[in-house]
């Protein structure tokens, strides 16, 4: 008989029958005895789950306090002194593919490269200065797929709004200037919009160029760059974002009915897609190696700062992970699978490559997991899946305890894994102490600075302990 699990074997028994009896003769509806079958089950399962303690402990002592103390940062330091920023098409990028390729091929794991294509924007040299009613010098970076300005640049008067709808109630006033957004920071989610789609709402009014306060909630006069999206039929201007500072400024004075002028100049381009590779690494499962349990992070990065944060560290405890179960001799059930994509600031292109790929055998990847808000001090795994397979986490999250990390949270979450979720796929994402992680978020300061050995040991740890137990299961997740 093909193996299948144990609740889905005595669940068929039952099939067909509407009433059971017990021995005293009276009579019980099959969906009572369905109950007991689901406990029974279920205690199994939890049994299963907790036979794990001793291997977790072995990975979290291996990680944090053994052979493989700090190697992760050590690793991402090594990896991003040696090739800084990565952002999408760039040489950076392809000299970090062929050096991880290389250095997991050394880690005597299965490595192999798929290739895709990925948007090449170039940022160029670009400045703005303010003329009116002083000058002052202001700092920015331009945001990805922005066009650039004329040679000369652009020279024009601003318009400060704080809102899209400020935007539309001025709109009789927008034509021929420069926008300033200056909207207030509500939560990452709500206010990249500005980012995103400040330009063509701006320029639906006549605009020529548009300015955007950094998506951040906290500024020492540092600009946030960020991928931004061209609305269909809508004239292309040039964006940017400027400081919380300068935005603030620029805002005071209109609201004292200063005149502002300013200067922009941006020889920003977007070449031909570029040829690129998802870098892929696996243990292969001993008993269902067509299985897959996915982790990943992301190599490319911004073009400024180093890309530690994000997503370096990402990528290195998702690697770490596989380490430590090589470290130990330990070999899963099914392929533990490390990707780590190209192209996902630019709107996880390579990642909607490898799922268009891969989607075929949808139904043989038992969970997909991604790292992509900083590895500081992990505080939980989140997790998206059925009330089943849920279930089946909260046990796998108590093997956690060490690290004090139990908790099971809702949506897990990320750019890359999210066809996969939709498609039905479980998913988990690593929800750590991430309170500072927009401060640096996609600027000059997202160096090794940001980051800390023992937080990193802390979440290549959870990464390790959770991708292989689920990895290691007699069943794969319930869909």
């Amino acid at each position: 008989m093909a193996k299948v699990g144990k609740l889905a074997f005595l669940l068929s028994i039952l099939v067909g029958v509407s009433m059971l009896t017990f021995l005293d003769g009276r009579p019980q509806s099959s969906a009572v005895v369905i109950s007991a079958v689901n406990n029974t089950a279920w205690k199994d399962t939890a049994a299963e789950v907790s036979s794990y303690a001793d291997v977790a402990k072995q990975i979290i002592d291996l990680a944090v306090f053994g052979a493989a103390q700090n190697r992760s940062y050590r690793r991402l330091a090594d990896f991003t002194d040696t090739i800084g920023n990565r952002v999408s098409g760039s040489a950076n990028l392809e000299m970090a593919i062929k050096y991880m390729n290389k250095a997991m091929m050394q880690d005597g794991l299965d490595v192999h490269l798929e290739p895709v294509k990925i948007p090449h924007w170039v940022r160029g040299k670009e400045s703005a200065q303010m003329i009116l009613p002083r000058v002052k010098n202001l700092a920015i970076l331009g945001l990805g797929s922005s066009v650039g300005t004329p040679t000369e640049g652009i020279e024009a008067e601003v318009l400060v709004v704080r809102s899209f709808e400020e935007l539309k109630r001025r709109a009789g006033e927008v034509s021929g200037k420069i926008v300033v957004f200056n909207q207030p920071f509500v939560s990452y989610g709500e206010t990249v919009a500005y980012r995103e789609y400040g330009a063509s709402e701006a320029s639906k009014f006549g605009a020529v160029a548009t300015l955007i306060r950094s998506i951040t909630p906290f500024s020492i006069n540092s600009p946030h760059t960020g991928w931004q999206d061209y609305q269909e039929g809508v004239k292309r201007i040039p964006t940017a974002c400027i400081t919380i500072e300068d935005a603030d400024l620029m805002w005071r004075m209109a609201q004292k009915g200063q005149r502002i002028t300013v200067r922009l100049t941006m020889a920003a381009k977007t070449l031909p897609d570029a040829d690129s590779f998802n870098t892929v690494a696996e243990i292969k499962g001993w008993q269902h190696p067509e299985q897959v349990v996915l982790l990943s992070g992301h190599l490319d990065s911004w073009d400024v700062g180093q890309g530690a944060m994000d997503d370096g560290g990402g990528a290195m405890i998702s690697w770490e992970a596989l380490s430590l179960i090589k470290d130990l001799g330990l070999r899963p059930r099914r392929t533990m699978r490390t990707v780590l994509w190209a192209g996902e600031e630019a709107g996880g292109v390579g990642a909607q490559q490898y799922y268009n790929l891969h989607m075929v055998n949808v139904s043989n990847f038992d969970m997909v997991m991604e790292s992509d808000m900083g590895t500081f001090s992990p505080v939980a795994l989140q997790f998206t899946g059925s009330v089943a397979a849920r279930k089946v986490m909260e046990e796998v999250v108590k093997l956690l305890a060490p690290l004090n990390a139990t908790k099971l949270e809702m949506h897990g979450e990320g750019t890359d894994i999210s066809p996969w979720i939709q498609a039905g796929v479980p998913g988990a994402s690593l929800h750590v102490a991430d309170s500072r992680y927009f401060w640096f978020h996609h600027t000059e300061a997202d160096t090794m600075s940001v980051q800390d050995p023992r937080d990193m040991d802390l979440c290549a740890a959870l990464w390790a302990v959770v991708a292989f137990v689920v990895a290691d299961l007699k069943d794969m997740l319930p869909r």
